[in-house]
């Protein structure tokens, strides 16, 4: 038997794309193995990279010099947008790697096997189901172009999975046992704006309410100026929709958002933020946060750190501004050193840390249902995920794993909380 290792970098569409080509892999007879795997050399490596940034496409050149040196006679496949954007780069490390852009990227199985792509594709990869919680991609590609952005390019424009398909999915998730979905996308705003007729995210969630699923349904990253008042009234009113919102805000300097081609302003994010937390007191709200744009000056990072510090949010991804070889902000002048970026980028995960430590800790005393994780943690306990996003430890048996129970959470331990299991 064959045997293939998978390695995913990068953002939540990545890793259900990865593991969408796992299950298609071993659905054709293909055994995986843990990339690295003392015990056996994999004939087939898959690296699905990531170019966000100079960082990730680091990460990427590495993993697949990695799964060379551990896998010399593998056929090394690579995929990704680092795949897409710097196809030469990949093939200086080792011309005999086979690169798969994204158009072929649900082609790879029938690559594998046959050694050639067939002439009709495959159904498109978009669903996980090794995770607790699966991913489900309803859309891919973006049209925003922020100017640090390197996706677009990637991942071409906006391309939407019909609302019967989206339905279709989620209650074959519900019928294989899982509890959660979490619906995912590039830019999960634009959902249904390239479809014929056209619809939008709004009707596609509303679709999804009225038919009345019993498992719940989590919302990834949505842009700002995306995430409607319908939205947010659905969620509130809804028991099937996650109580979580994750919103890209990346500056709160109204010039330096402007610079970025973000459309809002730091005054439009604070209102929206409200907005949420008044409809949902409880709801988790994470942001993302690019620290160091070219221009940034002190005065802007303090525009953002004070707007940051005064919204009731969860949880913060920091990340330092990276310069992307085709974007325009790679040509911005003012480009800020690395040594300013640091500080300001750890300030910002100092300031993540307090907030989601201060809402884990309006918890305790909370009774919440929580789906309980495949695997213990490394201190023994089993891990559940609330509705709004707090992860909770509890004692309890190997039976419980994948399945809903109310538990009360009793103190603060971490990055998580514990609690007891309710009878």
């Amino acid at each position: 038997m064959k045997r293939f290792t998978i390695k995913s970098l990068g953002c939540k569409v990545n890793q259900c794309e990865s593991e969408a080509i796992a299950d298609a892999l071993k659905k054709s007879g293909i055994e995986e193995i843990s990339p690295g795997s003392p015990q056996h050399l994999a004939d087939i490596c898959i690296i699905n990279t990531c170019t966000v940034t100079q960082k990730a496409s680091m990460q990427s050149r590495q993993a697949i010099r990695q799964a060379i040196r551990a896998n010399p006679k593998a056929k090394i496949i690579v995929t990704g947008c680092y795949a897409e954007i710097e196809p030469e780069a990949i093939k200086q490390i080792n011309d005999t790697c086979s690169i798969i852009g994204h158009s072929k990227k649900n082609k790879i199985t029938e690559i594998i096997i046959n050694g050639n792509p067939a002439k009709t594709a495959l159904p498109e990869q978009s669903c996980s189901i090794q995770k607790t919680r699966p991913f489900l991609k309803i859309q891919d590609g973006c049209n925003a172009f922020c100017t640090y952005c390197i996706v677009p390019y990637a991942r071409g424009r906006s391309k939407s999975m019909s609302s019967e398909q989206v339905l279709e999915k989620i209650f074959s998730l519900q019928k294989n046992g899982y509890h959660e979905t979490v619906i995912t996308g590039i830019h999960l705003g634009t959902y249904g704006h390239d479809l014929n007729p056209a619809t939008d995210l709004y009707t596609l969630l509303k679709q999804i309410e009225l038919s009345k699923p019993s498992c719940r349904i989590r919302l990834s990253s949505i842009e700002p100026h995306e995430l409607t008042d319908n939205i947010i009234d659905l969620v509130a009113k809804s028991n099937i929709f996650c109580r979580h919102f994750h919103i890209p805000l990346q500056s709160g300097d109204n010039f330096i958002l402007e610079k970025m081609h973000r459309p809002y302003t730091r005054e439009f994010f604070n209102d929206l933020v409200f907005k949420i937390h008044k409809s949902i007191p409880d709801a988790a709200i994470g942001v993302d946060i690019l620290a160091g744009f070219p221009g940034e000056t002190d005065k802007a990072f303090e525009n953002t750190y004070s707007l940051i510090k005064k919204l009731p949010v969860t949880y913060l991804h920091v990340f330092p501004f990276s310069p992307r070889q085709g974007t325009p902000a790679a040509e911005y002048p003012d480009q800020i050193s690395h040594a300013v970026v640091k500080p300001r980028t750890a300030r910002l995960r100092e300031l993540g840390v307090f907030k989601k430590k201060a809402f884990y800790s309006s918890s305790i005393g909370k009774i919440v249902e929580i789906i309980i994780e495949g695997k213990r943690t490394k201190t023994g306990c089993l891990k559940g995920v609330s509705s709004n996003y707090i992860p909770v430890l509890v004692n309890g048996e190997d039976d419980l794993k994948n399945s809903i129970v109310k538990v009360r959470i009793n103190k603060l331990n971490d990055n998580f909380v514990a609690g007891n299991i309710l009878k």
